[in-house]
């Protein structure tokens, strides 16, 4: 099917009424790239038991080699964000005059870098070969944060943190993408949970590595500015390596065979998405503007967003405010990243076990945290390792983040459809970490009354989000099984509709994992 006949058909699908899920529907697509449309076919040369022979195997190896990079990635992009918090338990506030509210405003900004790029980054992910941008993106931001390191002023350290902000727009709808071009929607949670669990990884590294930095001697380099010089050397190894064994697609994995690579895209198609579309569609956007779910998640990812800009550049200052050194405050948050890792993990495992549950985890998640809010507004200041243990519970948060992330590639449909879901999904947590970086006022300390109460509001409103979303996909999808029968046929038109690039609400065959 060459380029000409892919424009013609084009044409005749977005005038002609054609049975949604039907082979005129799938030949007249977007469509996908020929490619992936190529593999498909070739899939059907295999028998189902020669195929069921070979998918533990294939997924298996696919683990293997995909994983690994994509925690790699994760724990060192969480680990650029978590190097000011590190940097501020020593000098860095006093050598570049970030008192008072200086010091938020330097935490915010990064935020409006990462606000400002994340629809646009969206919208190239999904035009672009994933891997290439994602890699050239982490060399750039590589670079910044070596910059850092000769950070004069306050108006320097927010010019170097803005553009921090905009390069790492990218990585986390990138490890998205990859994640659904790879997995079926039954395997996404835990993978996606496991490389979200990194994040837990890195605040361990980055609490034993600010620890020990802290107490290096150096007559030219300063203990915040080693922190970033050598977080900065990592990312930019990294990110070479990156660009050289990332793959783009399951067309263009040089670590499968052309025969895997057929078995992999047939494998991922019972997730009726197909695997990637570059040509931008505006009825999709318009679709997505008007979705509920795409309102509800990203409403959750707001609140997210003022948890993390909270507690990620302020739990040095809290732990700080309970009585303990910076030191100490730095190598006390080691607990958290094992806490963060724990719960992630153990949420995928039940999200992969137990069906339908995606919401409930999401909303139950929610309840110890605000519960440790609500502790350090009450609990009295003599009782500091109370007040620390509550502080720890806030970086559950990953917790719900990932959640939002698994309900939102399983259930939204449509590349251009998605594509505006996950920037507006990022945009809206970039917001939030605006917000939560901003509500911490340094009168307020140590309890910061006016930053709990937000919290507290976010996890309430959290909750009350996630019951809502598990009840409209619930009506949603009985109502798809009365207008639909249960058959192979059947099945077999709503991933055809997912190769021709088809929204969940456009393919009846499609149902919401919840």
């Amino acid at each position: 099917m060459n380029s000409q006949t892919i424009k013609e058909k084009d044409t005749i699908y977005s005038e002609t009424p054609i049975e949604v899920g039907s082979i005129e529907c799938f030949e007249a697509g977007q469509s996908q790239s020929p490619d992936d449309i190529d593999l498909f076919h070739e899939a059907k040369n295999y028998s189902p038991e020669e195929i069921e022979a070979l998918d533990k195997k294939l997924l298996r190896r696919t683990d293997m080699y995909l994983i690994p990079i994509l925690c790699i990635t994760y724990l060192l992009q969480f680990l650029d964000k978590l190097s000011l918090n590190y940097a501020s338990a020593y000098t860095l506030k006093q050598d570049l005059g970030l008192q008072g509210q200086r010091f938020s405003w330097v935490a915010a900004i990064f935020n409006f870098g990462y606000l400002f790029w994340a629809l646009p980054s969206n919208i190239i992910i999904q035009k672009v070969p994933v891997a290439k941008y994602t890699g050239a993106m982490i060399i750039c931001w590589a670079a910044l944060l070596l910059g850092h390191v000769g950070a004069k002023n306050y108006g320097g350290i927010l010019v170097l943190r803005f553009l921090l902000g905009m390069f790492e727009a990218c990585i986390s709808p990138s490890c998205m993408m990859i994640c659904s071009m790879f997995y079926t929607k039954k395997e996404q949670p835990l993978r996606m949970c496991i490389f979200l669990s990194c994040n837990g990884v890195a605040t361990m590294v980055g609490a034993l590595l600010g620890y020990g930095l802290g107490h290096a001697k150096s007559h030219v380099l300063k203990e915040w500015q080693l922190i970033f010089l050598f977080i900065g050397l990592l990312n930019l190894v990294w990110g070479v390596v990156f660009l050289f064994i990332a793959p783009d697609s399951p067309a263009t994995a040089r670590f499968l065979t052309r025969e895997e690579r057929a078995l992999v895209v047939n494998r991922v198609s019972v997730n009726m998405m197909g695997i990637k579309n570059p040509k931008f569609n505006k009825s999709q956007a318009l679709e997505a503007v008007l979705d509920i779910k795409v309102h509800a998640l990203s409403l959750i990812g707001l609140g997210c967003g003022i948890i993390n800009g909270g507690v990620s550049n302020f739990a040095s200052s809290l732990i700080k405010g309970f009585g303990f050194s910076g030191l100490n405050a730095t190598l006390l948050q080691l607990p958290t990243g094992a806490i963060e890792f724990v719960v992630l993990v153990a949420a995928g495992f039940l999200a992969i076990r137990f069906k339908n549950i995606r919401c409930y985890i999401l909303m139950g998640l929610t309840i110890p945290p605000l519960a440790g809010l609500i502790g350090i507004r009450q609990i009295s200041l003599d009782h500091k390792w109370a007040l620390v243990g509550c502080t720890w519970l806030q970086f559950i948060v990953g917790g719900p983040v990932i959640l939002c992330w698994v309900l939102m590639t399983a259930n939204i449909a449509g590349h251009t459809k998605r594509s505006i879901m996950n920037g507006w999904w990022f945009t809206l947590y970039a917001a939030g970490n605006i917000i939560g970086s901003n509500i911490f006022f340094a009168k307020e300390a140590p309890r910061y009354y006016s930053a709990m109460t937000g919290l507290i509001a976010c996890y309430i409103g959290m909750f009350l989000l996630g019951g809502v979303l598990k009840y409209y996909m619930t009506w949603d999808n009985k109502k798809r099984d009365l207008e639909n029968e249960d058959s192979e046929e059947a099945r077999e038109k709503a991933i055809l509709a997912g190769f021709n690039d088809l929204t969940d609400k456009q393919n009846r065959g499609f149902r919401y994992s919840l």
